[in-house]
Formats: structure tokens, sequence, C-alpha cells
């Protein structure tokens, strides 16, 4: 029995700390080299989705963050800005993640039309969200009579 609930234990904490280890801001680490991590993440290729209201909505929480915060932690601050700096942390980390999973590259293997050679084709889920918006977008346009359909021969 008792290993049973060991076992249990370990595996609920190695899940906890998998999910923290996907989080961009946390609270237990010092937040300068955090906020250092995630600015240059920025400006890298993880956040290449991000719009700029996103990425100004970001900038401004982190800078946010740094003024009640300083070089330590959240944690010796008083109540109310503990509850400020969490905000701003839940902001910030919902944000990025969601950037982070829209620019995953995701590559399949596509044979183009009129061949039979399959290439790579490499697009970010954002990319391919965009693609597949915009054939919708064509095709509703087409049967509505708004794009008349060309016949090439």
């Amino acid at each position: 029995m008792s290993r049973i609930l060991l076992l249990a234990l370990m595996l609920v904490s190695a899940t906890v700390s998998a999910r923290t280890a996907d989080v961009p801001l946390q609270a237990s680490i010092p937040f300068k080299a955090q906020q250092q991590k995630v600015l240059e993440d920025l400006r890298g290729e993880i956040y290449q989705e991000i719009s700029n209201e996103d990425r100004a909505e970001v900038v401004a929480a982190l800078e946010r963050m740094a003024l009640v915060i300083g070089e330590g932690t959240a944690q010796n601050l008083p109540e109310a800005q503990k509850v400020a700096v969490f905000n701003d942390q839940e902001l910030v980390n919902a944000t990025l993640t969601k950037a982070r999973n829209d620019s995953r590259l995701v590559c399949r293997r596509e044979k183009q039309i009129g061949s039979n050679m399959p290439t790579t084709q490499c697009l970010s889920v954002a990319e391919r969200e965009r693609q597949r918006r915009d054939s919708q977008t064509y095709v509703r346009n087409v049967q509505d009579g708004k794009i008349i359909k060309s016949n090439v021969d």
C-alpha cells in the first residue's frame, strides 16, 4: 500500500514540475533573470507569432513587476503587491504560452500536384491556421459569386 502511495506521489510531483518548467515566469526564481530571458526570447524565434499588442502588453507587465519586485522574489512582498504581481505573472504566462504554441513548427511530408515525390513542408501552427482560414474564405467568396472562377485550359 505504501509503495502505491509513494509511486502516486512521485507521479504527481513529476507532473507538477513538468508543468512549471513550461511556464515562462515562476514565483520562486529571482525575477531579474527571468525578465531578461523572456525579453531575449521575445526577440528570438520562440515567440515569433506574438502580436505587437500582446508583445507590448507583456513588456509593460514585466516592467510593472520589476518596479514592485526589484532584485529578489515576490515571496517577501506585502499581500496587495503579491496580488498585483501574481496577476501580471498570469497575464505574461498565458500570453507567452499561447504565442509559443502558435510559433511551434510542424513539418509534414506532402506530394505536390503533378509529382509523386514527397517534399517536406514546414510551417508554424499559426501559419497553417491562416492558410486554412484564407482557403475557407476564398471558397465561400467563390460560392457566393463574389469571385468569378476563370477557366484556364
